[in-house]
C-alpha cells in the first residue's frame, strides 16, 4: 500500500454542507473507503486548506479516481501528492550514498 497526502478546500456549497451536517466529513471518509483507500488521519486545518487528509491505497489510479469522483460534485476541491515514509526516504537515501555503488575512478601517479 501506497501513502498519500490530501489536501481539500471546500467550496461554497461544501461550507453549507458541513455547516448544517458536520457529520458529512465520515459519510465521505466512509465513501473513499469503499472506493479502495484507507483514511489514516484527518485534520481539519487553517489556511488555504480545510482538510489533510492521510490516505493509504494500492495505487496512484485508485487515488486519482477518488478524486475525480469527490470532486466532481462541487463541494470540495482537492490537491492529492503521493508520500514517502520518513523511514523509507532517509533509507534510500542512505543506499545511494553508500561507497562501492559506483565504480570508482584510479587516480594516475
Amino acid at each position: 500500500m501506497a501513502h498519500y497526502v490530501m489536501l481539500s478546500s471546500l467550496s461554497e456549497s461544501g461550507r453549507k454542507v458541513l455547516r448544517e451536517r458536520p457529520g458529512w466529513i465520515r459519510k465521505v471518509n466512509r465513501e473513499i473507503e469503499e472506493k479502495g483507500a484507507k483514511v489514516r488521519a484527518q485534520f481539519a486545518v487553517l489556511g488555504a486548506y480545510d482538510f489533510v487528509t492521510i490516505l493509504e491505497a494500492p495505487d496512484n489510479e485508485t487515488v486519482a479516481s477518488i478524486s475525480i469522483e469527490l470532486g466532481a460534485r462541487g463541494s470540495v476541491s482537492m490537491m492529492t501528492m503521493p508520500a514517502i515514509p520518513l523511514d523509507t526516504f532517509i533509507s534510500r537515501l542512505q543506499q545511494r550514498g553508500k561507497p562501492g555503488r559506483r565504480a570508482r575512478r584510479r587516480r594516475k601517479s
